[in-house]
């Protein structure tokens, strides 16, 4: 299987799972959030920011499928690596509120690392297209 087919097959993971993400925070917080590791839910009318959390996850995920579709694969690549950041702010997010150690690096740290390494892939991918040798004069 090349590189190209295991970053569509990543990418396509990726997407579908961010977009399954926002979906569910969106559509059902309170049942949604339990799975995040926070240790509480939020205080009086905090659903409002798991809705918010659920629409930053789906604009992410169409972001994704947005560049696949469309052929932008370096952008993609680097794309996917500003994307980790938002997985690894939940993992600092989930510790610094003495949340589930557990959660916080196997589910927020493990995907940061899993959407930095599918960015680092395309992007290894690109710059191996980019190296054609300039067409020499007449």
């Amino acid at each position: 299987m090349s590189l190209k087919n295991v970053n569509t097959a990543l990418a396509i993971a990726c997407t579908l799972f961010v977009l399954y993400l926002g979906l569910s925070f969106i559509l059902a917080p309170g049942a949604s959030t339990p799975g995040v590791g926070l240790p509480s839910w939020p205080d009086g009318d905090g659903g409002g920011f798991l809705v918010m959390k659920g629409i930053r996850e789906f604009s992410m995920g169409l972001v994704i499928g947005i560049l696949l579709v469309t052929g932008h694969r370096r952008a993609l690549g680097w794309v996917l690596l500003m994307e980790a950041v938002a997985p690894f702010g939940d993992m600092v997010n989930v510790l610094a509120h003495h949340g589930s150690v557990a959660a916080a690096f196997g589910i927020h740290g493990l995907t940061s690392a899993l959407v930095a390494l599918t960015g680092l892939l395309f992007l290894r991918e690109t710059g191996k297209a980019r190296k054609v040798p300039a067409p020499v004069p007449a």
